[in-house]
């Protein structure tokens, strides 16, 4: 809306799949037409950091080499 909106959220998150939903945008989506209370604000947060941190990991295994 107007008022209240998430700025620099990384494409990675933004567009991170699991199980065939991206999370990202389907937390969102679901509250479509609320106000956001803090609560929810910092939920959005973490989510959005556990998803970057996944991606980052998911790049670090798939470094590795098995002999």
């Amino acid at each position: 809306n107007d008022t209240q909106y998430f700025d620099n959220v990384p494409e990675v998150a933004w567009n991170f799949y699991i199980g065939g939903y991206q999370p990202a945008q389907k937390w969102l989506k679901d509250r479509k037409g609320r106000k956001l209370e803090f609560d929810d604000i910092s939920h959005y947060q973490k989510i959005i950091v556990a998803l970057s941190e996944t991606d980052r990991l998911m790049k670090d295994i798939d470094k590795i080499e098995i002999e």
